[in-house]
Order: structure tokens, then sequence, then C-alpha cells
């Protein structure tokens, strides 16, 4: 198992799915957490069972990083060894409906908008600083998608912010060319956690149908990539990691058994 003693890592979205399971990877290797989402009770009972179980130190902070001076606050006021930030997990993100872009939803395209993309740009514009500050061989890990690489139909918007993802991580990565600090692109496709149950507005029959006859990932296959990309040596740099099930083959190219 990759050893990350002593390096803190920041997580969004850290209370389910992706998140959660990067927080429990990461903690398994040794590193202290801070785990940032809007479900605090979750987040608190999760930081509880990692300190018991691994006996490292875990920060829980609710953040809605659609707030950008929330997510500039929590920066600022962070202290001590808790601005050593080494690694950044942008990982918080979402889907909302499965309509047709002539009939969806502004609003919720806005929330989507504003939580994968904008939510990216806050928490990176806060703690990249910090890193080049502090001369740390940083790290930004951006959850990106398979639907940043390949639009389908009834997800125009949420695969226009997955693209922004991928070609963030690209400028950044050009970015910090001068700098130790690497950036990394996970692109999942279909991963088996609540992301059906929100895009669906909490319909767990429609979510169960996405997977119906395939046999999805599940979060951790993602956040085993993630710590594997995070715990190569210091001058490798994995650029992007696109991950599917073996029976999909794009976002909308997929065999299902019947």
């Amino acid at each position: 198992m990759a050893k990350l003693t002593n390096k803190t890592v920041l997580i969004s979205g850290a209370s389910s799915g992706i998140g959660e399971a990067c927080a429990q990877a990461f903690a398994g290797a040794g590193a202290n957490l801070i785990l940032c989402a809007r479900n605090t009770a979750k987040l608190e009972q999760l930081a509880a069972a990692l300190t018991a179980q691994y006996g490292v130190a875990v920060l829980p902070l609710y953040l809605d990083v659609r707030d950008k001076a929330a997510v500039t606050r929590l920066v600022d006021e962070l202290t001590g060894k808790w601005r050593q930030i080494d690694i950044l997990i942008n990982n918080a993100g979402l889907a909302l409906g499965l309509e047709k872009l002539q009939e969806g939803n502004p609003d919720e395209w806005d929330v989507m908008l504003d939580t994968n993309v904008k939510g990216l740009l806050y928490l990176t514009r806060a703690i990249v600083p910090l890193m080049l500050e502090q001369a740390l061989n940083g790290h930004v890990i951006n959850i990106g998608s398979t639907a940043g690489i390949h639009a389908y139909p009834g997800g125009a918007v949420y695969c226009a912010t997955k693209a922004a993802v991928k070609f963030l991580s690209d400028g950044l990565r050009m970015d910090v060319v001068d700098q130790p600090i690497r950036v990394t692109n996970i692109q999942p496709g279909m991963v088996e956690t609540h992301f059906s149950v929100t895009r669906f507005r909490g319909s767990q029959e429609q979510a169960d149908n996405v997977y119906a006859g395939i046999q999805p990932l599940v979060a951790a296959d993602i956040a085993d990539i993630v710590l594997y990309a995070a715990s190569a040596p210091p001058h490798v740099q994995i650029c992007e990691v696109t991950v599917t099930p073996v029976h999909q083959a794009t976002g909308g190219i997929v065999y299902k058994k019947s």
C-alpha cells in the first residue's frame, strides 16, 4: 500500500461516493485529511471513523463549493499544519436531469455549472497559491468524466461541465509547468454511487435502471486510481486517466445483458 504519511489532503464532496472512498483510501495510506461537504453530520461520522481506524488527523468542514466567499474564508481560516495542503482533490460535482437541452431547467444548469466548474475553480485558485508559497510538491487531482470526452443525449450541460474540467486541468498543468505541482484529471465512466439518484431527483428506480445489466465501477475503484496517481514518484505526472467498466466503450456505447 502507498504511504503518504505527513501529507495533507483536501477533498471536496467528501461525505459520499467517490469523495468518501478517497477519504478512506488516503487515510489508509496515512494521510491527514481536510474533508469538505455540505452534509456535516456525515462528515463528522466519517472523520471519527477514519481517526479511530487509521490514527490520522481529520478536519471535517462545512463547505458549499458554489459559494466563492465561503471557499476563500475556509482556506484563509486554516491554521498551522492544516495550511500545508499537499493534495487537492476536486471531487464535488453532480448531474441534474436528463432532458433535451431545449427542454432543460436553467436553474439546474446553474447548479451544475456553479458546482462542477466554478467550485473547482474557486478551490484551485485558493489552494494552489498556498502550495507555491510553501514550496510544496503539490498535486491537484480533478474528478472529471467520460462525459467530458463524448457527449450523450440529454446530457449536454453536464457533459459541457466535465469538458471544462478536462481543459481546466490541461490549462493549469501548463500554467504550473515551471513549478513542482502536478495536475491529474481522472475521467470515470459508469460508477454506481448516489450520482444517478441525484440526477433523477431522488428516484432510486430510475437510478437502478442505469446500471441494470452491467457491472459498473464502484467508488473504491476510482479512489484506488486517485491514490495511485498521488503516490507516483514526484517526478512522475499522471496527466489523465480514463476508466470505464469492461462493457462500456464511451459514455453512450454500453453493452447490457438482458
